[in-house]
């Protein structure tokens, strides 16, 4: 593309963020670019999940992203989270995806839509519903009929969400992703067809694509699709690995080019110099491809829903909660460097007397005075009825998705001997007649621990917590939770087990009492006051604090844990009100922590040893 031709490419760009609702436009793949009503159109385009921001901050993200210089917004559809028990459906509140979808429209942004099913992302069970594996026999990513039923039910869901809104029916969606990353998993061509065939049905009639690594494009593309590349920045790579994958032609289009990256519980925050990738924007937009950063604002993994990493060569990495990612807004949607580098890059390539519109104001951050806690009760004395089986049952057995379950049974005491859960999965603290002993973490690859019991019959409880199903690489189809196989003591089975389900899906359900004496190391929930008089965005240090989680105001923040990175939780001011503001922690490790203020500015970057 030449300068003349790129720059009417820009001048449409710009023009277009004024386009009118409910007119309709064709979208069309050119050899060499994207044609919107037959003219150039070149995607600047940013990810955000919807499910990673508060809706009620949708709009500012918005405005932020058109103040960088997008034009374009790339979201993933989250199966878990629109289905999270089968055939039950939520398209409402943080999950209302269409409406998000027409805030980018009212905002004058385009929108890139990948409901995958499959999205990695950094995201539990890389967006699979935990319910899929307890029907025997079905294969995620696969064309098993079972899993083939499921997926069509879901993105027949979506399409009545969501195909109203795509540009050639007068919204604002230009493309649609099938698939993800599936070049990286598989190869199989006739799975990738009926992908296609599933999308269509459902309505999603206009512009289909894949994406995949360089790499793996070749696998991972459909014939008759256009295939995307991630992660390359080389124009010249680009364009070649396109065309050899699409009959010689473009349009190129990075669908997911990476600025920044992720963290992982104990390991150091990840950050990309600002300048270096300034450049290769610059050489990116100059050569006239489209590009999709990944991530342009990555929010917060709030409540259980952070994936994990995990393959042969490296140990399970459950991911942490902020989903900062360096990117250029950060985990509150304020501006960094990096933003201000990157919209210097857009600017630069905007036709003579075109700018930006202004940089919105930083948010509005404070400091809060300490939580006054009232209440506190250990989580053993605010235990459900319990199931009861000769071995232990996982979380799916339990149709529980996240959060904890405690197993319980009898062990005779006055021995010694090794202790051995097997595939423990992931995170389990053992207690020996409610006195805790021992934690297991399998990140470290701990499963057995040495145990000394006490005269008499001992009643032997384990807290399992799942940190995360694996969300990428050869472990996908093994993510069942809780005690996944059997625990063993000086190499006899243990059995006649109690599990008690404890998800934390909904705290107005505890009420924990006024309890002054603690005993025993339980975890317990605590209940407090934070009382404000202004609201702003706050950070809660938790550095001082164990391993758990905090909910505000009824909205589940996500987790904390010493190890780090990651010390703050970050409190959106959408979710604050002046006066009384209610906070609930669940402590695992430091039963007797009380001291919790808001900071204005988080901690990212602080490992301990842990």
């Amino acid at each position: 593309m030449n300068s003349r031709t790129l720059i009417l490419c820009l001048s449409l760009f710009f023009s277009s963020l004024a386009f009118g609702q409910n007119s309709k436009h064709t979208f069309t793949l050119g050899d060499s670019a994207f044609l919107l009503d037959g003219k150039p159109l070149q995607m600047i385009s940013g990810e955000i999940h919807y499910p990673r921001v508060p809706r009620e901050a949708w709009r500012s993200r918005m405005k932020m992203a058109k103040a960088m210089g997008l034009n374009t917004i790339g979201t993933y559809v989250f199966w878990n989270v629109h289905e999270p028990q089968k055939g039950h459906y939520d398209f409402t509140g943080n999950n209302d995806v269409a409406e998000f979808v027409r805030i980018a429209q009212q905002e004058g942004l385009w929108v890139v839509l990948r409901p995958s099913p499959y999205v990695c992302a950094e995201w539990e069970f890389g967006g699979y519903p935990y319910w899929l594996q307890n029907i025997p026999g079905l294969v995620v990513r696969s064309k098993e009929p079972q899993y083939l039923e499921a997926y069509k039910n879901y993105i027949r869901e979506v399409g009545k969400q969501l195909a109203p809104y795509q540009v050639n029916h007068g919204g604002n969606i230009l493309m649609v992703q099938i698939e993800n990353e599936y070049g990286s998993y598989s190869n199989d061509k006739e799975y990738l067809e009926i992908n296609r065939k599933i999308f269509q049905e459902a309505g999603f009639d206009g512009t289909l694509f894949t994406c995949d690594p360089a790499k793996a494009i070749k696998d991972g593309h459909l014939p008759g699709l256009m295939p995307a590349v991630n992660g390359l920045d080389n124009p010249a790579e680009v364009k070649k690995l396109v065309r050899e994958n699409h009959d010689g032609k473009g349009p190129f289009y990075i669908a997911e080019w990476y600025p920044a990256w992720f963290d992982w519980w104990g390991t150091a925050h990840h950050t990309v110099p600002a300048d270096k990738y300034a450049e290769q924007l610059d050489n990116v937009l100059g050569a006239g491809i489209s590009i999709n950063m990944y991530m342009f604002h990555g929010g917060t993994t709030r409540g259980f829903m952070n994936g994990a990493n995990c393959n042969q060569k490296d140990p399970y990495e459950p991911q942490i909660s902020s989903y900062d990612y360096d990117a250029p807004l950060d985990e509150a949607g304020n501006a960094t460097p990096k933003f201000v580098r990157f919209r210097e890059v857009i600017q630069k390539h905007l036709p003579k007397g075109q700018f930006l519109p202004e940089i919105p104001q930083p948010r509005k951050a404070v400091a809060t005075t300490q939580v006054q806690f009232t209440q506190v009760q250990s989580i053993f004395n605010l235990l459900p009825s319990p199931v009861k089986n000769k071995k232990p049952l996982t979380f799916e057995a339990l149709n529980q998705n996240y959060g904890f379950v405690l197993y319980r049974t009898s062990v005779k005491g006055n021995q010694k001997g090794v202790l051995k859960i097997n595939k423990l999965r992931d995170y389990g603290i053992i207690f020996v007649n409610g006195v805790r002993a021992e934690i297991l973490d399998r990140r470290h690859n701990q499963d057995s621990i040495l145990l000394s019991l006490p005269k008499g019959n001992v009643v032997l409880d384990i807290l399992v917590e799942n940190l995360g199903r694996i969300n990428f690489g050869p472990y996908l189809l093994e993510n069942k939770k809780g005690i996944t196989e059997n625990v063993l003591f000086n190499d006899s089975e243990l059995v006649n087990w109690q599990m008690f389900s404890l998800p934390f899906d909904n705290m107005a359900s505890f009420t924990p009492k006024n309890t002054k004496q603690l005993s025993g190391n339980q975890p317990v929930i605590r209940r407090g006051i934070l009382k404000l008089n202004e609201v702003g965005d706050t950070y809660l240090n938790m550095q001082n604090w164990g391993k758990g989680c905090v909910w505000v105001n009824g909205h589940h923040l996500g987790r904390y844990w010493s190890v780090g990175p990651q010390q703050t939780i970050y409190v959106p001011a959408e979710w604050l009100k002046k006066g009384n503001n209610e906070v609930i922690v669940l402590e695992l490790n430091k039963p007797e922590q009380t001291v919790l203020k808001g900071m204005p500015k988080p901690i990212l970057d602080s490992l301990t040893s842990n």
